[in-house]
């Protein structure tokens, strides 16, 4: 099955990779390449965290391979994980680069499912030990949101599933508390919960959207680097929902 991972750069994607495949897991593995590999392709030692994306790339793409296991066995769920800074949504870019733009529709239009990563907006941080002056206001993440929605609309007629995860979920809520009440709910019941508590801002676009595409179906996740539970959730439903 084809995902595409895809964000805004500086939302905790490399991380989040990172960790995803790190060999203590649960249910949810990296295959390809493996931890170490990844891990000195994407971690600085010197800088104790993740490289930044390389900002001069209109376009930067890696592949992963996941292995989701299942209470009917395993299943292989192959990830394009495209980076894009913010000139790429300009016109004038479009049209200056319509080659790197129409290989970067391809790829999203023919994928089923879509994982978007989303940063946490400011006035939700809770964490005192952050600087939420940091992060994008509420009204600033809400636009940004709504450009996503336009480009899932007009770009990506072929996902079946589109999951959107609220990273950095240890800045705005207790994790370890979430994440064993998320692991007693069912799949509807996790997306209706995360979605009225955390994601109230766009809660109406999401709705809308879930209500005009009406060959896909929208779940919002929060996710965090600290809790493997709430890491996995979302390739396991991709892994329960998409056919190979």
């Amino acid at each position: 099955m084809g995902v595409v991972y895809i964000g805004d750069r500086n939302t905790g994607k490399t991380h989040l990779a990172m960790e995803l495949a790190n060999p203590h897991n649960e249910n949810v593995k990296v295959s390809s390449p493996d931890y170490e590999n990844l891990r000195r392709l994407l971690y600085d030692d010197k800088l104790q965290g993740t490289r930044a994306t390389d900002a001069k790339k209109e376009v930067d793409n890696r592949e992963l391979e996941i292995q989701v296991r299942l209470p009917t066995g395993y299943r292989t769920i192959n990830i394009d994980w495209i980076d894009t800074p913010g000139e790429v949504w300009r016109k004038s870019w479009q049209g200056d680069n319509p080659k790197k733009w129409k290989n970067f529709l391809d790829t999203v239009g023919s994928s089923k499912g879509i994982v978007l990563i989303l940063p946490p907006y400011r006035n939700i941080i809770s964490n005192p030990n952050v600087d939420a002056k940091e992060f994008l206001t509420r009204q600033q993440w809400c636009n940004r949101f709504n450009r996503w929605v336009d480009f899932f609309k007009n770009d990506c007629s072929q996902a079946r599933r589109v999951v959107i995860c609220l990273n950095k979920a240890d800045l705005f809520c207790d994790i370890d508390k979430e994440a064993a009440l998320l692991n007693r709910k069912n799949w509807q019941e996790r997306h209706s919960y995360v979605l009225q508590k955390y994601f109230k801002p766009i809660q109406p676009q999401i709705e809308q959207f879930n209500k005009i595409m009406a060959r896909s179906s929208v779940s919002c996740f929060i996710t965090s680097i600290y809790n493997r539970k709430l890491l996995e959730l979302p390739w396991l439903y991709l892994g329960t929902f998409l056919s190979y």
